[in-house]
């Protein structure tokens, strides 16, 4: 196979198992989904699915946001982990949505990955699936695969993105990082993993991997 045979493969695969892509973090608008993505750095979605009612009954706006103190933040979402951090975070770019931006979450990456606690992936995320302009988070899931699948080398998470964007059609970036999270959840996960079960590393996977499984296997 060639490697554009092999990312055609991935993409035909996913989209057979994926057709449909619902966004896994429960948010109504830009903001929510912002604050729901921030919240769930090394967390998971369902936990994060949990609290983020909590928080937004109680404020689902910027202004809402800063009438609470950062402990109060805390308070309410401590069992997502990274307390401290994230409710500095949330209450630091609510504030600066209002003073800088009108209270609405800008359209423009830079301008995300300025404020407190935001970083790249999150801002891709927000770009992509707030706004649907085309950009490739990275994450744990997304990273892992595409090493597994011998189309990154697995360096970095800068280099594994620059690889996805330059392999695979940019229309498709929005719908196919979620498919590759859902595959990767559901039949390549870091733990447990069964290589028969993961149809996609199976036919296209980096040869070392495939071998080192068998060996932990024999």
């Amino acid at each position: 196979m060639t490697k554009a045979e092999k990312v055609q493969f991935v993409i035909d695969t996913l989209e057979k198992l994926y057709p449909e892509t619902p966004i896994p973090l429960d948010h109504k608008d830009p903001y929510t989904l912002l604050i729901a993505v921030l919240m769930s750095a090394q967390s998971t979605d369902a936990r994060v699915n949990t609290i983020t009612p909590l928080l937004f009954d109680k404020a689902d706006n910027p202004y809402d946001m800063v009438k609470l103190s950062v402990d109060e933040i805390r308070d309410i979402i401590k069992p997502v982990g990274l307390s401290p951090m994230k409710s500095k975070g949330i209450y630091g770019l609510s504030k600066i949505l209002i003073e800088k931006h009108n209270g609405e979450v800008p359209i423009d990456m830079e301008a995300l990955e300025e404020l407190p606690a935001v970083g790249h992936k999150t801002a891709s995320v927000v770009m992509a699936q707030a706004f649907d302009i085309p950009a490739f988070p990275v994450d744990t899931h997304i990273h892992r695969l595409m090493y597994r699948w011998n189309l990154s080398n697995g360096k970095s998470v800068t280099q594994t993105e620059k690889d996805a964007k330059r392999l695979f059609p940019k229309e498709l970036w929005n719908k196919l990082h979620l498919q590759i999270i859902y595959y990767g959840r559901e039949y390549s996960p870091a733990r447990g993993w069964k290589l028969e079960n993961d149809i996609i590393t199976k036919t296209v996977g980096r040869k070392s991997v495939i071998d080192d499984y068998n060996k932990k296997k024999a």
